[in-house]
């Protein structure tokens, strides 16, 4: 009988030993499993430039955000001002919104032989802003008919006039001299504005002119608006 106890006692601490060994065993595998199947390091690992998968989403929607943003406010902001522009642009100067006057002339030369240069000046008498450009019509008068004169080689400007200010344009012109050709006896000057039809006359201040109505390159002729 106690040869029984003995073995079965032996038996039984035998089969606890086992058991423990396996337990220990099982618990270093679980943990040995969980560390290369799921690395500490994965979440970041898909992150775009270093940051967390949330945050990069994130971060992502922000800047689309933003560039929309911009390029509405630049495309606003462009077509704002620009429609600005036009909407509050000054319209172009009519001949019943102009004051005319001549101008001290400038580059006049003590030789009747010479050319002479007389300021035609364009006033504008409304309250508002008006832009013009281009040459005038010029005819010069006489008791015995018109001259309509040529135009320079200059290049036009627009010119903006505010209310009130002025801009001129130059009547450039070749006296005339006993014994030197045709005289144009001009007595009025009628000036119309650029893109106009309506005129003005003013009485002529200089001398005969010398007529050259039929020449390619007259030493008359009239200059642009703001020239």
């Amino acid at each position: 009988m106690r040869l029984f106890h003995a073995a079965t006692a032996l038996a039984a601490t035998s089969a606890l030993a086992l058991t423990l060994t396996a337990c220990g065993n099982g618990s270093g595998n679980d943990a040995s499993g969980d560390q290369s199947s799921a690395p500490a390091s994965s979440p970041s690992a898909t992150a775009t430039g270093g940051a967390p998968a949330e945050n990069a989403g994130a971060t992502k929607d922000a800047g689309s955000s933003t560039g929309g943003g911009g390029t509405g406010t630049n495309t606003s902001g462009g077509t704002g001002t620009g429609g600005s522009g036009g909407g509050t642009g000054a319209g172009r100067c009519h001949t019943a919104g102009l004051g005319f006057s001549f101008g001290s002339g400038d580059g006049k030369v003590s030789s009747s032989d010479d050319q002479q240069q007389l300021a035609v000046v364009l006033k504008n008498k409304t309250s508002a802003a008006c832009t013009i450009q281009g040459f005038p019509g010029v005819d010069l008068k006489s008791s015995g008919g018109s001259w309509s004169l040529t135009r320079s080689g200059a290049t036009p400007k627009k010119v903006t006039l505010a209310a009130g200010s002025s801009t001129t344009f130059t009547i450039t012109f070749l006296p005339w001299n006993q014994g030197n050709g045709t005289e144009f006896k001009a007595t009025s000057v009628v000036v119309t504005p650029p893109n106009e039809t309506t005129s003005t006359t003013l009485a002529w201040p200089g001398g005969s002119v010398l007529l050259q109505d039929g020449a390619t390159h007259p030493g008359t002729y009239t200059g642009p608006v703001g020239g």
